[in-house]
């Protein structure tokens, strides 16, 4: 088999640089050992957000005397269904993703792939036969899994990762999440909303720890608030899970605690997948534990490429869509622009929900720049009290001098969906003043943008 392009992983980078590659008119072809879309429709992005839609439902139900509504009976959450939800809306965007690979003429080969020189690719399938695959350009978008640290060993029962935490057979009443990255808040705000008692661990000082520090501590604010335990500053030592609950000591501030659980979960972060590709073999280059690429994602070794978790940079599903296509558009000779690591948004998709781009306050004074910073709270926005969902704010930074929008953080609710206007106006360098004069339409929670730039500038009107 030879081919223009071949792409080992079909996550959100290689399902991605691959229909690119196609489009650009390079025969293509994907190895996938397992399904199609990767770790994010799978087992990560989407079927998570199922999850956390299935858990807003249950707490808008909670609260339906608020909304003028009477609900006859106790509410009652059932895991079993909302995980048989998840499942099935994964398993449709995994078809989709075949869908489209059909649509634009994408081969699929099964199987675990791996580099046997520049140029060609072993593919060895289940039942343990292998092949060889040609191709003149071979992407590896091989993503990461849940990293283990020494003293969390994950049993996949009671001490577990995020495959587990989206599975589990019944509501566990109580719960230990170490972490409070994007996965690990995902997942406390999913089980406390359930009924399970949320214990969260934190190694930094505050959760959510590269956001801005005020978004961070209104975050732990709302997480209290549903009657979470919060530990920041504090490390899990050990685990014992020997008995009936498990048995975890926690170094803190105050000295060390043990709090008893039916499940540990452990968000401590991710490792590449970069064993058993081959990399050694070739010589190609790492770095850090991670494959070393040039702005255009070439390795050291012509005709290979790599993109996603694999390399640095934030490991981010959008993020490696966009490496893979900027990889497959220089491929194809045209002259993208490099990716601007500055301006990619996080998310965090918690209750309330989390956005960011660009720089926090404090890394932008640490980074000389005089500024201007504007805030508004969503108490003050009419779309938010009439939504119910008050929680939150935007918060704007500006470099005083030229106008410029350094950052952008916010908290509340649907912020997830407001943060692109913000990349939007970073990437075509608007100034403060412009964002002011630009008028948002009311009542939304959008507008808090504008007001957010008006208060930087001493204009604001509805605070």
């Amino acid at each position: 088999m030879k081919f223009d392009m071949l792409v080992i992983g079909s996550g959100p980078g290689g399902y991605v640089a691959a229909i690119r590659a196609s489009q650009l008119g390079l025969k293509t072809a994907v190895v996938e050992r397992e399904s199609l879309g990767g770790i994010c429709l799978n087992w990560g992005c989407i079927p998570t957000k199922a999850l956390l839609k299935s858990a807003q439902v249950y707490e808008y139900l909670k609260h339906a005397e608020d909304y003028g509504i009477a609900v006859s009976g106790e509410v009652q959450p059932d895991l079993g269904k909302m995980v048989a939800r998840s499942r099935n809306v994964a398993e449709g965007m995994s078809k989709g993703v075949q869908f489209l690979f059909k649509k634009n003429k994408i081969e699929v080969i099964n199987g675990t792939g791996k580099l046997k020189s520049a140029g060609v690719v072993t593919v060895t399938d289940a039942e343990g036969k292998t092949s060889e695959v040609e191709a003149d350009h071979i992407i590896l978008a091989t993503g990461a899994r849940s990293r283990e640290l020494p003293n969390l060993k994950q049993d996949g029962k009671k001490v577990i990762g995020y495959r587990e935490a989206m599975t589990l057979k019944k509501l566990p009443k109580s719960m230990v999440v170490v972490g409070s990255g994007a996965i690990g808040s995902e997942f406390a705000n999913f089980y406390q909303s359930m009924g399970t008692e949320v214990t969260l661990v934190e190694f930094l000082p505050n959760v959510v720890p590269l956001e801005d520090e005020e978004v961070s501590k209104q975050l732990e604010r709302s997480f209290k608030k549903m009657g979470m335990k919060v530990m920041t500053s504090s490390s899990v030592e050990s685990v014992d899970a020997s008995g009936d609950l498990c048995r975890v000591k926690i170094k803190t501030p105050k000295g060390e605690q043990e709090v008893e659980a039916e499940i540990v979960l452990s968000a401590v972060g991710i490792m590449p997948n970069l064993e058993n590709l081959g990399l050694e073999e070739l010589k190609i280059e790492t770095e850090k534990g991670k494959v070393k690429v040039d702005a255009y994602y070439r390795t050291s070794v012509r005709g290979i490429y790599a993109i996603g978790d694999i390399v640095s940079g934030p490991a981010l599903a959008h993020a490696a869509s966009a490496e893979g296509i900027t990889c497959v558009e220089k491929i194809a000779g045209h002259n993208p622009q490099p990716v601007d690591y500055g301006n990619i948004p996080a998310c965090t998709y918690t209750n309330p929900e989390v956005a960011s781009v660009g720089l926090t306050e404090k890394a932008a004074l640490e980074a000389g720049y005089e500024i201007k910073t504007g805030k508004f709270p969503f108490t003050a926005s009419g779309k938010a009290s009439a939504a119910g969902a008050k929680e939150g704010f935007v918060k704007l930074i500006f470099d005083a001098k030229y106008g410029e929008l350094l950052g952008a953080h916010m908290i509340g609710d649907n912020v997830t969906e407001m943060i692109a206007e913000l990349v939007v106006a970073r990437k075509l360098e608007t100034t403060g003043q412009e964002m002011i004069k630009s008028v948002h339409p009311h009542p939304t929670m959008s507008e808090a943008i504008m007001e957010a730039a008006a208060a930087a500038y001493g204009e604001v009107i509805h605070i």
